[in-house]
């Protein structure tokens, strides 16, 4: 018996009835794009530990609360504010979006990044790899939890469009009803195409 390709599609209908799709990330890049923003978030710790060392206790006050801010809001401010993605996604080519891949919210961000807590279990991240592993759509506990999903994103020259300017004029034919159908149904086509696009570029 052959065994399938993994497939990694993802789509959703919009309330309008147009289909939208995406490329689901799988575990390897996701561990790849935290590994860069851990390293990146170490870096900074250490630079201020190295200048606030001199202020004494008070500098180490001051660095436990960077710590803090930086492990629990550092996700959740760039994921919100810079469109789902991270530097270490950002890098990649990935982005987290809610699971009807609209742009995700504070409200989901804080989840999904809160539960990491729990994700880490029993040692190293292994519950949430597991469970990545064990759902078709890669979710981790937070991910599950919060609703959402991490998508590759299409660089945003391959999803630029370009609509010529074109004047609208009334057909000089009387359109059949089929007619009418075929010509709605062409013009849904164009636009689910063009949503697709804009979504995976310039979220």
């Amino acid at each position: 018996m052959t065994r399938g390709l993994l497939d990694t599609r993802y789509g959703v209908e919009t309330p309008e009835g147009i289909d939208l799709e995406s490329q689901l990330a799988g575990p390897v890049p996701r561990i790849l794009a935290y590994s860069i923003d851990l390293f990146a978030r170490t870096g900074v710790i250490v630079a201020f530990a190295i200048v606030l060392g001199i202020l004494g206790k008070a500098g180490n006050g001051f660095l436990l609360i960077l710590v803090f801010l930086l492990e629990w809001f550092y996700p959740v401010a760039f994921e919100v504010l810079r469109g789902g993605q991270t530097p270490g996604k950002q890098v990649l080519g990935l982005a987290v979006v809610n699971d009807d891949l609209t742009p995700i919210s504070w409200n989901a961000s804080l989840v999904r990044n809160i539960l990491r807590a729990a994700d880490f279990l029993p040692l190293l991240y292994m519950g949430g790899l597991i469970c990545m592993l064990l759902n078709g759509q890669f979710r981790r506990l937070g991910d599950l939890a919060a609703g959402t999903i991490v998508i590759y994103r299409l660089p945003q020259q391959q999803s630029e469009l370009t609509l010529p300017a074109i004047i609208a004029r009334p057909s000089h034919v009387a359109l059949e009803l089929e007619d009418q159908v075929a010509i709605i149904d062409h013009g849904k086509l164009l636009l689910q195409q063009s949503m697709t696009s804009l979504l995976q570029g310039h979220r």
